[in-house]
């Protein structure tokens, strides 16, 4: 594609790229052969996306095709976005869940390698992942979780919840499944992340189970993003809720608790939620 200004930008709908994360071995870069744009750098696997196609879709399509990337072998945790009006490149921030070696199955590539985070920079890089690299080294060490108050979420909305509250709670669960929420809601960098999830239930609630999902249908080869565990209030929800506030950020998680509950919010805040949001800024942000 070519700007008005005259810039050339590869791929008429956008382009994207994979970086895949296994914290052994480090990132997946490939060294490009010669005749590419900015031939004998180092950058990541990805190209142009077609009409219509997500970014975080065709980010692990054109690693598929350029790296061998195996199917279920990377999870999303979070993307970011360099948006230029007339074009755009997203850079889809995997960590890989099953260890996998890399296989040149096209000519664009010279060598593929798992380079250790700390050397990556020491390679001559492509201009546009060199730039972005000193930001996307800082947000591997950010791994977003929410702790939601199920009770509070569920009973901010008249709809009934009363009447069958474990079947409001499961619903809730299902909604909640993949969930993606902007960097901005989060407190942290990037575009848009994919945080673990834990939901807490107690009482009638108390017998859910997680969702199971399976990957993305428009997308068989991706593992589901994100995820929701079930935390059962043995005794009194609020403390279940600043346990698991705790349990996380001791984990170094970057925790945001989502309650409408001010005395809760006081509590969760003390045991190191970096965020507090409530119910209903999460039912905005869910799907419907």
């Amino acid at each position: 594609m070519i700007a008005p200004s005259g810039e050339k930008y590869w791929g008429r709908f956008g382009a994207a790229g994979l970086l895949a994360f296994d914290p052994e071995r480090g990132i997946l870069l490939q060294h490009r052969v010669s005749w590419s744009h900015f031939g004998g750098t180092w950058g990541l696997p990805g190209g142009a996306l077609h009409a219509g196609e997500r970014a975080i879709v065709g980010a692990v399509r054109e690693a598929q095709e350029e790296a061998g990337v195996p199917d279920g072998s990377v999870r999303p945790r979070f993307t970011s976005v360099l948006d230029l009006d007339v074009w755009s490149y997203t850079t889809v921030i995997a960590d890989v869940v099953r260890p996998f070696e890399p296989v040149i199955s096209d000519p664009e590539s010279v060598a593929l390698e798992w380079v250790p985070v700390d050397e990556v920079d020491s390679r001559p890089l492509h201009p546009g992942f060199g730039s972005a690299w000193p930001v996307l080294r800082e947000l591997l060490d950010v791994r977003p979780s929410l702790v939601v108050d199920g009770a509070n979420v569920v009973g901010s909305v008249p709809d009934g919840w009363w009447k069958d509250r474990a079947g409001a709670a499961t619903r809730l669960a299902s909604r909640l499944d993949g969930l993606s929420v902007s960097a901005a809601d989060l407190g942290v960098g990037g575009t848009t992340w994919f945080p673990e999830i834990a939901l807490v239930v107690e009482g009638q609630a108390r017998g859910i189970t997680a969702p199971s999902s399976d990957a993305d249908a428009e997308a068989p080869e991706l593992l589901p993003a994100g995820g929701v565990s079930i935390v059962r209030a043995e005794a009194a929800g609020d403390d279940a809720i600043v346990t698991e506030v705790e349990r996380r950020a001791r984990a170094g998680q970057h925790v945001v608790a989502v309650t409408s509950d001010r005395e809760l919010q006081s509590r969760v805040e003390a045991a190191g939620a970096a965020q507090i949001h409530s119910a209903g800024w999460l039912l905005d942000v869910l799907p419907q």
